[in-house]
């Protein structure tokens, strides 16, 4: 997973992303992705951003309070596509929460 941190090559990240597979599954080591989805939420490639939600809206399905914690503080930051994917599985009550965070 660290392959996939900043400044690496597009084809490397891709390359990890087997790698999100159990988190994807609601399980897996999420501090670890956290720390790695943090450092990306600023990146401008497409489908990094859309990954990170993937991720999070998965992981959401089964851990969403989970979820919730880490997307609300980092809402303003995360890009449209991250936040409409991580926010599919959350309440009502915390998806308004993370969208109202966002300023939408």
């Amino acid at each position: 997973m660290r392959s996939c941190a900043p400044g690496r090559g597009l084809s490397a990240q891709r390359a990890r992303r087997p790698l999100l597979v159990a988190l994807r599954r609601g399980a897996g080591d999420f501090e670890r992705f956290a720390r790695y989805a943090d450092a990306m939420l600023d990146e401008q490639e497409f489908f990094i951003r859309k990954a990170i939600g993937w991720v999070l809206r998965d992981t959401g399905r089964k851990r969403p309070d989970l979820v919730f914690d880490w997307l609300l503080p980092r809402a303003a930051r995360a890009s449209g596509v991250t936040v409409r994917e991580a926010v599919k599985p959350l309440t009502d009550a915390q998806r308004a929460a993370i969208l109202a965070a966002r300023g939408a």
